[in-house]
């Protein structure tokens, strides 16, 4: 068997490949007069030309880099795997939704891709999407494999038919022919070379690749589709995608993190990109290195959507792992996680129960101007809790009212009651709701955490504390409070402008949150709308 060093590439070469997965920049790549089939600009991976109307993907996905990456015999890669899994001590995680692992040779990256890889027992996977970037291939969009299957070592995997369907939902389309570099290893290669003008972004593209044989070790049965990112849009990627999943579904973005930096240089320069990551900083990923960059962006506004979190797993850099420290690559392994099954305190009943008593409470309002009549003893002890809550009511997606208390100064029930009443008839900023407007209003329930107050030294430690979609924000600027619930980051994802915002919300300038004395209190909220709760 051939291992990695026994391939037959110059030295150097040899030694980039195993330790970072990329020969060379692509930059570099597109200047070159080597690219079979250039072209002065990128393939579009949705809209190819007329020549390409003959292609067909083939039925295999042949592996590219099987005794380059990791071993090509299955008893040799299925023993270095599991190896590498059982010496893989993560922190468990609840809900586990999503991954981002690293892609080099297994000698290098092979240790942190296990930590990542070792939470996936114990959940009922059918279906994994590996976002991968493009090293060799120049295109427009995401290309989604186009084979039936997907073949390694240690055997192949089905390729699910949520490919065909995300092929056809923009940016994302199907795999087709573009301008592609071949790697330097390409004569080394387990697969046969594709005949010349018909290689595409899948041919030769290891990102995905590598992580395939984990997945096949560490899951019994699933599915799977690869997806290599073009020059694309991030967040038209994480839209498209969104739809798509399910509770059944991982998403792992392929990413190595800096290159060829020395070892202290380089654990800095990771260390930012993994708080930018794990901080669902999309601006601050921005300026961060990372060959997957795309892919984790990605998976960024992903999360910010789905409201997810992210953890760091296991760090390190080929340094570590394989001694040389002059110039190293760094890797890490990080997992996104959803609302935990059985963290939330209310029942789906008593969800309900709070929605009902809502609308009960505004229609009152509305048609006899009275409060309804309840008593303490029918609610259930978890809603005779003081708690602070919100009100939101919208029409048509529309604001209609929304009105709350951040303390907790009396009951649930009965602050959702005064909420509920005062949201239909005394928000300033919207006429009082009309009889015949009540079937056309949606209610929207928030349920707040005790206020804290967030220590900060400066309005940029300020920003670097606050965490989008899962801070609510109390903004104290001298007598002027104003608040804005964790929903409103959808709107304000950028923390400057949620601020600035918040400021003015107060009657200030928008710069004013950054003047000395302002105080800022933070709170979580359990939300939940009425049409989500409808049997």
């Amino acid at each position: 068997m051939k291992s990695l060093l026994d391939v037959r590439v110059p030295v150097r070469a040899r030694r980039r490949l195993a330790v970072a997965a990329c020969i060379g920049s692509l930059s570099a790549v597109w200047h070159s007069p080597q690219i079979l089939g250039a072209s002065s600009a990128p393939a579009d991976a949705s809209n190819q030309p007329a020549r390409d109307a003959a292609f067909a993907p083939a039925r295999i996905r042949e592996p590219a880099v099987a005794g380059l990456f990791y071993p090509a015999e299955a008893g040799a890669l299925s023993s270095a795997v599991d190896r590498l899994l059982a010496r893989a001590r993560p922190e468990p995680v609840p809900n586990l939704k999503a991954l981002i692992c690293p892609h080099a040779g297994y000698q290098f990256s092979g240790p942190t891709a296990a930590h990542g890889y070792k939470l996936l027992g114990g959940h009922d996977w059918r279906t994994v999407v590996v976002l991968a970037p493009s090293h060799y291939a120049r295109f427009k969009g995401a290309s989604v494999v186009g084979a039936s299957a997907f073949r390694t070592p240690l055997g192949d995997v089905r390729v699910s038919s949520l490919a065909a369907r995300l092929a056809r939902t923009p940016p994302f389309g199907p795999e087709r022919p573009c301008p592609v570099q071949r790697p330097a290893w390409a004569g080394q290669s387990s697969r046969p070379s594709p005949a010349r003008g018909q290689d595409t972004p899948h041919s030769w593209e290891h990102a995905d690749e590598v992580q395939v044989p984990f997945l096949q070790r560490a899951l019994k049965d699933f599915e799977i589709v690869t997806v290599i990112l073009g020059e694309v849009d991030a967040a038209e990627v994480a839209r498209g995608l969104a739809g798509h999943l399910d509770e059944h579904t991982l998403v792992v973005a392929s990413s190595d993190l800096s290159h060829y930096h020395p070892y202290d240089q380089a654990k800095a320069l990771d260390t930012r990109c993994v708080k930018a990551v794990c901080d669902l900083d999309l601006d601050g990923m921005l300026e961060q290195e990372a060959c997957g960059r795309a892919p984790i962006l990605a998976l960024m506004h992903l999360a910010r959507q789905k409201g997810w979190k992210a953890k760091l797993m296991d760090y390190r850099n080929s340094g570590d792992t394989g001694g040389d420290k002059s110039g190293v690559v760094g890797y890490a392994s990080i997992a996104f996680t959803g609302e935990a099954e059985g963290s939330n305190p209310y029942s789906i009943e008593e969800r309900r129960r709070l929605i009902e008593l809502a609308r009960q409470a505004v229609r009152e309002a509305v048609t006899t101007g009275r409060s309804p009549s309840v008593n303490a003893e029918d609610f259930p002890p978890s809603l005779r809790e003081p708690k602070g809550s919100f009100v939101t009511l919208t029409q048509q997606g529309a604001l209609r009212g929304c009105i709350g208390n951040l303390r907790a100064t009396e009951p649930l029930y009965a602050s959702i009651i005064s909420n509920a009443r005062s949201a239909a008839t005394r928000d300033y900023r919207f006429p009082p709701v009309r009889k015949e407007e009540l079937d056309s209003i949606e209610f929207e329930i928030s349920i707040l955490s005790d206020p804290k107050p967030l220590d900060f030294t400066s309005p940029e430690d300020l920003l670097a504390k606050l965490q989008p979609h899962r801070d609510g924000v109390v903004l104290e600027i001298g007598s002027a409070t104003s608040t804005f619930l964790p929903q409103v980051w959808r709107q304000l994802p950028d923390k400057v402008q949620f601020l600035s915002a918040l400021a003015k919300k107060a009657d200030r300038g928008p710069d004013d949150w950054r003047k000395p004395g302002t105080r800022v209190l933070v709170y979580r909220v359990e939300a939940f709308k009425e049409s989500e709760l409808k049997q």
